[in-house]
């Protein structure tokens, strides 16, 4: 199965240009194809990953792919898909967002695979040598005004308004594919489909730009935005984006994203995100069909996508503190397991080492006041550390602490309640 079938039996093709051309393209060599990442952020988050993994695609088919920062561009700001203007960061902000998202993106794309090795480019190189002369002179004058509010990223803009700067986005981008195309031989560029109109316009530089010469081969592709079943915003949660940044959001969250995929979404999310054969994913849809309470099709999904951004033992991990969270075993979980899994609870300092239980419920927050304190003990609605407690006299001890740091209170069935020690 060639790649653009591959692609198309996945769902990951929006747009493209001459189709035919590109098949034929792509079956013949090996293609050099890139896709941009403006550092708007200090991290890549998971809408980034159809592109990013997109490049992977290609690269596994023996395709050659260009990573491409934006340092450049991202001083700009691109319009496409917003309304309103981005505000502007510094060049030293930038700087330090490209080196973290050319690291993220190193860990999912191969650069030492000889022949097709993933290539790290930033545009900055190109964009912060020319002159304003140069870039009117050289670069503008192909690009007519008419032909750029035609646009959908300007067009969609013009009664809300739009600054010089973010209308003078496409002329980078197109810039950027031009560069590429004469420095690395890059023929192909992909985007998700807000690009369509950047990367058109790319293509047509080429061309203008390449006058008189033999017949420039270029072409563009664009993947559909990605929507849930339940008309909710992908990759958002009600803690907010999911990263994949470890520290914005722990394997341990990023595996409960994916795992509670709705069983309408999940098989799209397979096509869309893993290297599953489509025969596997079959087998996976049969399973959402008939069993769907075994929620097989998500825990492959959650497997799959945490040991790809992540690792195998990130993965393992996050499988423990599921089924310790799941059992009520939390003594099994260490430290850091503490950290990712109640990171979201809430949680009281606690100064002294060996509190007595019914004071620590009322100066923690847990019951309103001592009296409701007894009663949740006889009650038997207090738990430590997955273990429940009745004993009214009980004094929180060496045994009740998780490596000297933690203590895990529950009330109820679900209140958790995380004790610090300082």
């Amino acid at each position: 199965m060639d790649i653009l079938t591959d692609l198309e039996k996945r769902g990951l093709i929006n747009q493209m240009t001459d189709e035919e051309g590109l098949r034929k393209h792509l079956n013949e060599k090996q293609v050099t194809l890139y896709c941009g990442f403006d550092p708007t952020g200090d991290s890549l988050h998971i809408g980034h990953l159809v592109p990013a993994l997109l490049l992977k695609r290609f690269q596994e088919a023996g395709h050659r792919p260009i990573a491409l920062v934006g340092g450049g561009t991202g001083m700009i700001g691109d319009p496409s898909g917003r309304s309103t203007e981005r505000q502007l960061n510094s060049a030293e902000v930038v700087l330090g967002y490209s080196e973290k998202l050319s690291n993220q993106l190193a860990k999912l794309l191969n650069f030492d695979k000889g022949e097709n090795a993933a290539v790290a480019r930033n545009n900055h190189e190109w964009l912060s040598q020319m002159t304003i002369i140069d870039f009117l002179r050289d670069t503008g004058k192909h690009f007519g005004i008419n032909y750029m509010l035609a646009k959908d990223s300007v067009e969609s803009r013009i009664e809300s308004g739009i600054s010089f700067t973010e209308f003078s986005y496409m002329i980078l981008q197109a810039l950027d594919f031009q560069q590429l195309h004469e420095k690395e031989n890059c023929t192909l560029q992909i985007g998700g489909s807000d690009q369509w109109g950047n990367i058109t316009a790319g293509l047509e530089y080429i061309r203008r730009s390449a006058a008189g010469e033999k017949e420039v081969e270029a072409y563009g592709l664009t993947m559909p935005l990605i929507t849930k079943a339940d008309g909710s915003k992908f990759g958002k949660t009600a803690g907010g984006a999911i990263w994949l940044d470890p520290e914005k959001t722990t394997p341990y969250e990023f595996y409960q994203f994916w795992i509670n995929a709705d069983d309408r979404d999940v098989i799209q999310f397979l096509k869309y995100f893993t290297f599953l054969s489509h025969e596997d994913i079959a087998e996976l849809e049969n399973e959402v069909e008939t069993q769907p309470e075994k929620r097989v099709a998500q825990r492959r999904l959650a497997e799959e996508m945490t040991r790809l951004v992540h690792d195998e033992g990130a993965l393992k991990q996050a499988e423990r503190i599921s089924e310790a969270l799941f059992s009520g075993d939390i003594k099994a979980l260490s430290g850091d397991e503490i950290e990712q899994g109640f990171k979201d609870v809430p949680a009281y300092h606690s100064e002294e080492k060996e509190p007595a239980l019914i004071e620590l419920l009322v100066t923690a927050g847990i019951s309103s006041s001592k009296r409701q304190a007894r009663e949740d003990i006889t009650n038997g609605a207090v738990y430590i550390n997955g273990e429940r407690n009745q004993d009214l006299k009980h004094i929180i001890s060496e045994a009740d602490r998780i490596e000297e740091r933690f203590t895990i209170i529950r009330r109820g069935k679900k209140k958790y309640f995380l004790i610090r020690y300082v």
